[in-house]
């Protein structure tokens, strides 16, 4: 059990507990923190603390976690866009919505699950249970390709390249405003928003180094189509960098304006291009993904405005 332990500044006073609470502790909900609450799980000054308490300077609030409950992903007939495969790997077209690997909140229904009613029990297991065969992975609402890993070698090599930055991904997007130079780099290192852990964020505090080139497609005025290509595969790392700069993405709900463009249900951000060389055969690989429909109606729909 994980104990996490919040103290109340002079600012915070007279706020209700659960919610200064959902605050300090951003990766629980604020009903996760009522329920922990009701269990008795959270203390202030020591006591077991009541939802409708009012923060006092100086409070010491004490946050007990359960450990988490195991989720064991089980296989599901599911369709998966194959764009490669071979008896060491494979390359799929993830589609946007889909999230990678079996959490809480999502124990069903993600690529694990696919990949594992796919391939059976030919996956790498160096990713656990959770996550077998999962090199690296993609935002739920970010779509494009992704490489999986049939065995712990291929896994292994995979893993190899992706540390020192060799392989190649390059990612499509559209951004707010419009950027005034035609290519760019974002060096800026990413880590944990301090104000909200569910969050990345610039950062100098536990960080990690981070860097985005990008270059301009086509503009559109009120927004622009870029395309950036990673050095490094940080968390959220082409959201946070482009919203670094003032220009976060289009549809973002987390990093771009309040008002999000409410059609394309999340950032609009496809993995387009993925190079590596086979970590078996030494042979070199290079895919490119379409753009999906609901990514090139955007498209259509800021030229329209343009020409009008």
């Amino acid at each position: 059990m994980e104990t996490l332990e919040f103290t109340a500044a002079a600012a915070d006073a007279g706020q209700r507990l659960d919610r200064w609470l959902a605050a300090q502790a951003g990766e629980l909900s604020r009903s996760a923190l009522q329920a922990l609450i009701e269990q008795g799980q959270v203390l202030r000054n020591g006591a077991p603390a009541n939802k409708k308490d009012k923060i006092a300077p100086g409070d010491t609030v004490t946050l007990a976690l359960p450990d988490p409950q195991p989720i064991e992903a089980q296989p599901q007939d599911i369709p998966l866009d194959i764009v490669y495969e071979d008896e060491h790997l494979l390359v799929v077209n993830k589609p946007k919505g889909m999230v990678v690997h079996p959490a809480p909140g999502n124990p069903d229904g993600t690529l694990v699950n696919a990949l594992l009613y796919h391939c059976g029990p030919s996956l790498s297991g160096v990713g656990g249970a959770i996550r077998p065969g999962i090199v690296h992975r993609i935002d739920k609402d970010t779509s494009g390709l992704l490489v999986v890993a049939k065995n712990d070698a291929a896994h292994q090599g995979l893993s190899a390249q992706m540390a020192v930055h060799s392989i190649h991904r390059v990612y499509h997007a559209v951004v707010y405003g419009n950027l005034k130079e035609d290519a760019g780099t974002v060096e800026a290192p990413i880590g944990r928003d301090a104000r909200d852990r569910k969050k990345m964020a610039v950062t100098q505090q536990n960080a990690k180094y981070a860097c985005t080139h990008w270059q301009v497609l086509e503009r559109f005025g009120r927004f622009t189509y870029i395309a950036c290509k990673l050095e490094t595969g940080r968390t959220h790392q082409i959201r946070v960098h482009m919203a670094h700069i003032g220009h976060p993405l289009a549809g973002d709900p987390v990093y771009g304006p309040r008002r999000v463009i409410a059609g394309l249900h999340g950032q609009c951000l496809h993995a387009k291009e993925l190079g590596f060389i086979h970590p078996v055969t030494g042979e070199a690989l290079r895919f490119d993904s379409p753009l999906p429909a609901w990514f090139t109606a955007f498209l259509e729909r800021l030229r329209k405005e343009r020409r009008e």
